[in-house]
């Protein structure tokens, strides 16, 4: 046997058919020729991974003698077997590699069983089945939110309890001790820090149950059959199957997401994911939902949230549709080749991990920011600003520099219905990051409270308070449990809205002319559509461009504008809401 046959026919190869082994035969003699290709690369694997288009391995061949003429061969090759098969040839290549393994397996092994399909086979003829699959991964997403949205409604109230009372009397108690009770340093730290960042704490029991659903998913082994079923999906809006990983890591944050579309090979299909991935709900704007849903929609909270992250992803798709039919038209096409692994029961010490993780990593990098723009925030409040009798500190909220501010911008939203200046304040603090939506508005609009505090409790009141309320608070979540499922089981008592709730409920049928509900879905879908943070903004700078960067905060505020006009002046003329 020659030298060129010792290395083309190895003595444990994989056979991949007639054809296939015909043009890797081909490109095997092909690299040869070439004694700098072959002192590095066996010849055989190097035709196969060629023919599967590894980038890597082309850009490195592009530096060897011989290299060039080998890549336009093997690119020759890789264009004859698409012709023939009418696929991507590295999925044809994978299957008929895991092929030759179920081959050689089942020579190998003895089965004591004679049924052929798994209990995981069985359970996947439903799960990724290309219609039943769609339905499947539609319900367990609802059933997500709503019980993010119940569940952790009661651990909601509870938080804003301990806040609103224990933790400021505290915090008015030893400011009052060192002698700075009643000056401006208590009202940077009850209105500013306590009201900023406490508005967002609240929320924290909503991210750990959202996190703590899709643990359960991870885990069992489903999320991987949800990136199998949508991946038809991504076919055919456009993008590739890998698409769907960035698009999924942008329901936690928008950030990595964009950092995500690196495994895209083609750069068109990066900038394209790129642009779609803001419209997946992000992890800071649960917190907006779930207030505005709780305000005006107490009763299909978690449906209306629900609502909301699946036009994101229909929105998603639509854009995804027009942009690959005009801008970003390619005939390349990735395949998106993955395996699923087995089902298995989800541990509590890996569900718990995952939730403390990422609660965790998104408090650590909220809280500066939180912090920051709270106290800012806070400032702007405090400063008195035209013809007005108040000081610094002591100013009329509607008096202050943020109010002046917010005003310039917010007949642009009247159109909308919440063209208040506080709705537009708690937008532009939203620009730079949507965790301060909420923590705004808790500023905006509770100004005042700080003036009605009823009296101190004792300390040992305090920690009985926060004690029993948080086991009230248990008992509710767990009441809530039957009634997700349709089963009322416990009598359903109405719950007092907070000061903060019933002011911007007071707020939104004022701007909105009555239309409460309808000005609330306008204001959620904008916070859904318009531009996520900063730090994404820096990310699409940095991964496509300052030319893609602006097209996408451009078009997304106009594309917010619109979708919030549309919703807010058609349900009017439809006499909805």
């Amino acid at each position: 046997m020659s030298t060129l046959e010792a290395t083309c026919q190895a003595t444990f190869a994989v056979d991949y058919g007639r054809t296939l082994e015909t043009e890797i035969d081909a490109l095997c003699r092909e690299i040869e020729r070439y004694p700098a290709i072959t002192q590095k690369y066996l010849a055989r694997w190097l035709a196969i991974n060629l023919l599967e288009q590894d980038p890597e391995l082309q850009q490195q061949l592009l530096h060897l003698a011989g290299g060039p003429t080998v890549l336009t061969h093997a690119q020759m090759g890789y264009g004859r077997l698409a012709e023939i098969y009418g696929e991507d040839v590295d999925a044809v290549i994978a299957d008929r590699r895991y092929g030759w393994i179920h081959n050689l397996v089942n020579q190998a092994v003895q089965r004591t069983h004679t049924d052929r399909y798994t209990r995981s086979d069985k359970i996947d003829r439903f799960v990724t089945h290309r219609f039943w699959g769609v339905l499947i991964f539609l319900a367990l997403m609802w059933l997500v939110f709503k019980l993010t949205a119940d569940l952790s409604a009661p651990y909601v109230d509870w938080i804003d309890g301990v806040l609103a009372g224990p933790v400021t009397h505290g915090a008015v108690a030893l400011l009052t001790a060192v002698g700075l009770g009643g000056s401006w340093v208590e009202g940077l730290l009850v209105d500013g820090v306590i009201a900023g960042v406490g508005g967002v704490l609240v929320f924290v029991p909503v991210l750990m149950s959202l996190y703590l659903a899709l643990a359960v998913l991870e885990d069992s082994g489903y999320m991987a059959r949800a990136a199998f079923v949508m991946d038809s999906l991504m076919h055919k809006i456009g993008l590739q199957g890998k698409s769907f990983l960035p698009l999924m890591v942008g329901f936690g944050c928008s950030v990595p997401a964009i950092y995500a579309t690196r495994t895209l090979e083609n750069k068109k299909d990066r900038i394209l994911t790129g642009l779609l991935v803001p419209f997946m709900s992000c992890g800071a704007r649960l917190p907006v939902y779930v207030l505005f849903a709780a305000i005006f929609f107490p009763r299909y909270a978690g449906t209306m949230i629900f609502g909301l992250y699946l036009l994101g992803i229909v929105t998603a798709i639509l854009l995804g549709l027009i942009l690959r039919r005009t801008v970003f038209q390619t005939d390349e096409t990735t395949a998106f080749v993955m395996e699923l692994p087995p089902y298995r029961l989800p541990t509590a010490r890996s569900i718990w991990l995952y939730m403390w993780q990422r609660t965790r990593e998104f408090l650590e990098n909220a809280w500066t920011i939180i912090l920051a723009v709270s106290i800012v925030i806070w400032l702007l409040m405090s400063v008195p600003v035209g013809a007005t009798d108040g000081t610094f500190a002591d100013t009329p909220v509607d008096d202050s520099a943020f109010a002046a501010a917010a005003g310039v911008i917010s007949p642009a939203l009247q159109p909308l219905g919440f063209g208040s200046w506080q709705s537009a304040g708690a937008l532009m603090s939203g620009f730079v990051a949507k965790e301060v939506v909420v923590s705004t508005m808790a500023q905006v609009y509770g100004v005042e409270e700080a003036e009605t505090a009823a009296e101190p409790a004792t300390f040992l009141e305090d920690v009985w308070f926060i004690a029993a309320s948080f086991v009230q608070a248990t008992i509710d979540s767990l009441k809530m449990i039957p009634s997700i499922f349709g089963l009322n089981l416990f009598p359903e008592t109405a719950d007092e809205p907070t000061d903060l709730m019933a002011a911007i409920k007071n707020g939104f049928e004022e701007t909105s002319g009555g239309h409460g509900a309808l000005a609330a879905s306008s204001f959620m879908v904008f916070v859904l559509i318009y531009t996520p943070c900063m730090v994404a903004i820096a990310a699409e700078k940095q991964e496509f461009g300052a030319k893609w960067m602006w097209v996408s905060v451009i078009g997304q505020f106009i594309l917010a504008w619109v979708m919030a006009l549309l919703i807010f002046q058609g349900g009017k003329l439809l006499g909805i809401g």
